[in-house]
């Protein structure tokens, strides 16, 4: 049984109004046993309006501070850690290694919120050319990341993009993309890196988590071990929300352990 959600926000991110106590209190009547905190960074976000500027810039000092005296004070309930949600961009990295290596994160997930500059989330990024072409550049683009930049420990949620496309996943086919995600699953696994799980694609109506079950598999038939899971929670009741259909899919691709990290090292433990 999955007894642990390693991607979790609070109202230390911009899009979140959870009160961090409130969180981890869901996480204890859940029956949870441990939890990350990945609250995010993203430098250089191009806010669509000025009312959302800044959003997206994590207060680390005050965030690593309480989290301390929070994991303190729940320490005889549970385990709470702390992590951080990186936004990837092509002409930041140094910026973004300067951050990370600033800070004792126990666990870093690195993530593309944007791709050429501009979310998915916004129609702005589907306007003017095919679904398939911005499917493709965007993936195209976590390829250049992973080749070029390794301060993390594992990619989130790699088809993102899915989510917020006219038709969701509908109109997403694996085996256009196959050889993109063969490489870069090749890449991360090369540099010791590893995957999410991120059961959020249920919430979105997805009918699977992100990423897809296929390439899950290319994972696992690729060799690939390290594997977080996490809900992307932004409010108490979505944590650990849908893991037992993470755990059936997980098991059902060969996968036996899934990944925590503290101080940045990886422990596996066993699904079930």
């Amino acid at each position: 049984m999955i007894r642990s959600d390693s991607h979790m926000h609070s109202c230390f991110s911009g899009d979140s109004q959870a009160a961090l106590g409130h969180m981890v209190h869901s996480a204890v009547a859940k029956g949870l046993n441990n939890i990350c905190f990945t609250d995010h960074n993203d430098p250089s976000f191009p806010y669509p309006c000025k009312e959302e500027e800044g959003m997206f810039d994590l207060d680390t000092d005050r965030y690593m501070d309480v989290l301390v005296q929070t994991a303190d004070l729940y320490k005889d309930k549970i385990m709470i850690r702390c992590g951080v949600e990186i936004g990837i961009q092509t002409h930041i990295y140094s910026e973004l290694s300067e951050y990370i290596n600033k800070y004792p994160f126990d666990f870093v997930i690195g993530s593309s919120h944007l791709c050429q500059g501009t979310d998915p989330y916004y129609s702005a990024f589907w306007e003017g050319r095919s679904v398939k072409e911005c499917f493709a550049s965007y993936f195209e683009e976590i390829r250049h990341n992973v080749h070029h930049f390794t301060d993390f420990d594992v990619y989130g949620h790699l088809d993102y993009v899915v989510r917020y496309a006219p038709n969701k996943n509908k109109d997403f086919l694996f085996s256009d993309y196959s050889d993109l995600f063969e490489d870069i699953l090749k890449t991360l696994i090369h540099n010791g890196k590893g995957i999410e799980v991120n059961s959020a694609g249920f919430r979105q109506g997805l009918g699977a988590p992100n990423p897809c079950p296929e390439i899950l598999k290319l994972y696992k038939q690729l060799g690939g071990e390290i594997l977080t899971i996490g809900s992307d929670a932004h409010k108490p009741e979505d944590i650990s929300s849908d893991f037992h259909l993470i755990e059936k899919l997980l098991l059902s691709c060969g996968f036996q352990y899934y990944t925590l990290f503290k101080n940045r090292k990886p422990d596996f433990i066993k699904i079930r």
